[in-house]
């Protein structure tokens, strides 16, 4: 993957791993992603280890994971302390689960406001935009917290 023996610059190393140069620079900021010394006169090259280590972090990223936990990751990537990974993968799936379990609670409130509103045709005040209003429907104020 790297271009000849000299390595990626970090505009090859973003376009590789499908993210922004300032993606790059915001991961080495945040101690992720090392970055390379500068030779003397010379531009940045990053090696294919720091190509695996974006994708890495874009990956748990994509499964929610924040930059806190994926640097705890990153730590761990000799994968020898398995049972520390599954530790921050099990409260992630925890997080996960409670949010699906609000989002869920969302959809019916909604659901319910979106047939309510339906069925008043004709009706003066419609019965979604008095329901946000009053804030008192049963189950919305809990399912918009």
């Amino acid at each position: 993957m790297l271009q000849g023996t000299d390595g990626l610059t970090i505009g090859a190393l973003a376009d590789a791993a499908e993210v922004h140069v300032e993606t790059v620079r915001f991961y080495q900021r945040k101690g992720l992603v090392a970055q390379p010394r500068r030779p003397h006169g010379g531009i940045r090259r990053y090696a294919d280890a720091d190509l695996a280590r974006v994708r890495f972090i874009k990956s748990a990223q994509r499964l929610g994971f924040s930059l806190d936990e994926i640097g705890e990751l990153l730590k761990l990537e000799d994968g020898t302390l398995c049972r520390v990974a599954r530790g921050i993968a099990e409260r992630r799936l925890a997080d996960v689960r409670a949010r699906l379990t609000e989002l869920n609670r969302i959809e019916s409130a909604l659901a319910k406001l979106v047939r309510q509103c339906g069925a008043s045709r004709g009706a003066a005040k419609c019965a979604l935009i008095g329901s946000l209003q009053r804030s008192s429907t049963p189950g919305l104020h809990r399912a918009f917290r």
